[in-house]
């Protein structure tokens, strides 16, 4: 065997039911054709699983987030247990919103760390490496017993922000947890930075104290990892509205949009929300001032750079 030039890996890229539109995206800025899979059900319910394609000595990429349902969830751990089966060279769960990532610590007596169990189940399955965008806490990270290579939305943000002419910005952070994120997207659209004080009372619950900056005669810019039931930034909103503050805009990378959330942001003193496409947002979510903004292109590049064995750190820029 010597002197004959070893093989690359061919590249798959599977996708489960869960954001369909972010694969093709994916597999276009790719160059690839999805894998061919049937997803099913049998007549009790189970989900049925079949790769449809020869992935033998392939590097697999199985795009799902695992938002609601918990069908999902199950949906991607059987496409992994099928690419391992199916003896895949190397396995990557490409995973744009890490669901139960809240549950990362156990804060109260009797209630279980979701997002470890998650993770074990995960690397359970066989996975070799997890890509994914803004968990919720970066130390998520280390939940995991496989590589991890976490990206940011935020190059997404601020280039969609530099395209508008926003009257001397201030990025607000909605809570003091979220004010490292905040500041790192002051810094790059040249804002200043100002955070919320806020409370909590119960779960989807929040109240504000008080507000920490200069916000009055400026335009301002919620920050935050996700939007659920859309609590914290329209009560955010509507305290710098009081404030004297100008436009107000919202910026989130997830978009679960759960209960109440559209009905909120669309009563809130809010002139724009703009999510990315890591969850399928369904039609009757998609409000006027809802802007979608893709992180297809982002992900793209993260595979490419995976499968090629570059470093992808100059994507968390």
């Amino acid at each position: 065997m010597d002197g004959l030039a070893v093989p690359s890996h061919g590249l798959k890229l599977l996708s489960g039911s869960a954001n369909p539109e972010l694969a093709e995206e994916i597999a276009r800025n790719l160059g690839v054709e999805l894998c061919r899979l049937h997803l099913g059900r049998f007549a009790d319910g189970e989900i049925s699983v079949r790769i449809e394609e020869n992935v033998r000595g392939n590097d697999v990429f199985i795009l799902q987030p695992t938002n609601p349902p918990a069908e999902n969830i199950m949906e991607l751990l059987l496409l992994i247990d099928a690419a391992k089966r199916a003896s895949a060279a190397r396995i990557t769960c490409v995973m744009p919103y890490y669901g139960y990532a809240r549950q990362d610590r156990k804060d109260q007596p009797r209630v279980p760390i979701g997002a470890k169990l998650m993770a074990n189940m995960i690397t359970g399955a066989g996975v070799d490496r997890v890509l994914g965008v803004d968990f919720h806490q970066h130390q998520l990270q280390g939940f995991f017993d496989v590589p991890v290579d976490h990206l940011y939305a935020m190059p997404v943000f601020t280039a969609h922000y530099r395209k508008m002419n926003l009257n001397d910005p201030v990025v607000v952070a909605p809570d003091v947890g979220s004010a490292k994120m905040a500041r790192g997207f002051a810094t790059r659209l040249n804002a200043t930075l100002a955070i919320i004080d806020k409370r909590r009372p119960r779960p989807n619950v929040s109240e504000v104290v008080n507000v920490v900056g200069e916000v009055e005669g400026h335009d301002c810019i919620l920050v935050d990892d996700m939007i659920d039931t859309a609590g914290t930034v329209t009560e955010a909103a509507r305290a710098l509205r009081g404030l004297g503050a100008l436009d107000i805009y919202i910026c989130a990378t997830h978009a679960l949009l759960s209960g109440p959330a559209v009905q909120r942001l669309c009563d809130a003193p809010i002139k724009e929300v703009a999510v990315t496409d890591t969850i399928r947002i369904p039609a009757e979510r998609r409000i006027d001032k809802l802007a979608i903004l893709s992180v297809g292109e982002l992900l793209s590049k993260a595979i490419r750079f995976t499968h090629s064995e570059q470093s992808v750190s100059s994507l968390f820029d």
